[in-house]
């Protein structure tokens, strides 16, 4: 009998030590795989659904955007802006310029979740650079407003190069024209916070 307590006793504390082992192994794993995320994973996981919520994202100059996060490359993220202070535009943001994410206790959760990469993202956009897209506004003649660490600057992007773009400035709303054009600027894409189209 007091053999019988023995075993089973034995027996407990065993099951207790291995699931406690379970336990940090778990806890291991999850701590491994969370050092992996990066930026663009959470960012890309706050993007899935059909609710996702806006993003609140600072810029390295101290602004504040409300952001709906679409398409998702290499070094930068596309949406639309839909703060109320500005108006509702498509934009292009270099993950760079990102100072901080503002996220609601729900939003944490949701960009922590398991960012297995589906089978569409493995392809051509993960691996499209920020001067890949800016060459694709230029082929366009897309006009711009490139938000920079100093202000705004407006026109149309007329070449691109491996770090900077030219940009023909001109107003807003305007064709790209040579008499309209007021000068020309070299824009480095480290002073580029946004790109809003």
């Amino acid at each position: 009998m007091r053999w019988d307590n023995l075993f089973d006793d034995l027996e407990g504390q065993l099951e207790q030590e291995l699931g406690a082992e379970e336990i940090d192994l778990r806890a291991e794993e999850e701590r491994l795989r969370l050092g992996r995320l990066s930026l663009r994973d959470r960012l890309r996981a706050l993007s899935r659904g059909e609710c996702s919520e806006p993003v609140r994202v600072s810029l390295s100059n101290g602004v504040t955007l409300e952001l709906s996060l679409r398409t998702f490359g290499r070094d930068w993220v596309s949406g639309d802006v839909v703060d109320a202070s500005s108006r509702r535009a498509q934009f292009i943001l270099p993950l760079d310029a990102i100072a901080g994410v503002r996220l609601s206790r729900a939003q944490v959760s949701t960009s922590l979740e398991d960012a297995t990469t589906p089978e569409s993202e493995r392809g051509l956009s993960r691996r499209l650079g920020l001067a890949f897209v800016l060459r694709d506004l230029c082929r366009r003649r897309q006009a711009v407003e490139l938000v920079l660490h100093d202000g705004v600057v407006s026109g149309t992007i007329d070449r691109v190069g491996r770090d900077h773009l030219d940009l023909a400035v001109h107003e807003v709303g305007s064709a790209r024209r040579e008499r309209l054009v007021t000068h020309y600027q070299v824009v480095p894409f480290s002073r580029v916070l946004l790109v809003r189209l």
